[in-house]
């Protein structure tokens, strides 16, 4: 229907027609063709740059304390559109409010990154002993592993807080945006997901279930690697989509 009416226009009849989609691949080439949606804008999410620059917009109201760092908070929010972002900043300054403080502090923006990415503090969630220590031990698989492995992003965070459905979470920090990745650096990535498991075997001469999210994000990562980036020393530059 959509395209009977586009092509009903008149060359002289001052009618611009804009379109807005977040899934590019699934339209159908007729809506593409000359005449019809045949100018392309692409809007990326915002690099780092451009996230610093919303971050001020969105902070001119709200008093900071001296400790707050924009760059840092822009460097360790890749991915975030405008809308994460104003969310953000919300977060941190409901916690400042919280605890009765005058200004938002860097640790404000800190948990509120961290209560945006993983979720809010299970707090009403009991451990054993014997689980945090399982899940430290797992956790700290994942830093060691960061810490030995060149390409990897360098370690931001470890936490044995309980947040969403994790127990425990390992944070990295890219040092700037990064748009496509060497395979050392997948490598890497995968071996750090490993490490967790690794470490349960080595402390504990056993394994749990902890590492389930880890080994499923390894598996898609290494197919992926094999199947569509042909990074394969065996099976050499090949597409098995």
């Amino acid at each position: 229907m959509i395209l009977v009416e586009m092509d009903g226009f008149e060359e002289n009849s001052g009618v611009i027609l804009i379109a807005a989609t977040n899934r590019p691949d699934v339209l159908d080439p007729a809506l593409l063709r000359p005449g019809r949606f045949d100018r392309h804008v692409v809007v990326d999410v915002p690099d780092i740059r451009g996230r610093e620059g919303i971050l001020k917009v969105h902070i001119k109201d709200i008093p900071l304390a001296e400790d707050v760092d924009l760059k840092i908070i822009a460097r360790g929010t890749p991915g975030f559109v405008g809308a994460d972002i104003a969310n953000l900043v919300n977060e941190a300054a409901l916690m400042a409010a919280r605890f009765g403080q005058e200004s938002v502090t860097m640790l404000d923006f800190e948990e509120a990154k961290d209560k945006v990415l993983m979720g809010a503090e299970r707090k009403s969630l009991v451990l054993s002993d014997e689980e945090k220590r399982t899940t430290a031990f797992h956790e700290a698989g994942h830093a060691i592993c960061n810490l030995y492995c060149p390409a990897a992003d360098p370690l931001h965070k470890v936490t044995i807080i309980p947040r969403g459905r994790a127990l425990g979470v390992t944070f990295s920090l890219p040092g700037e945006d990064k748009h496509s990745h060497t395979k050392e650096y997948i490598l890497d990535k995968i071996c750090i997901m490993m490490g967790g498991r690794v470490a349960e075997e080595m402390v504990f001469n056993t394994q749990t279930t902890g590492a389930a999210n880890d080994i499923k994000h390894a598996t898609d990562l290494i197919r992926k690697v094999i199947c569509d980036f042909g990074m394969s020393d065996e099976l050499g530059p090949l597409s098995y989509g």
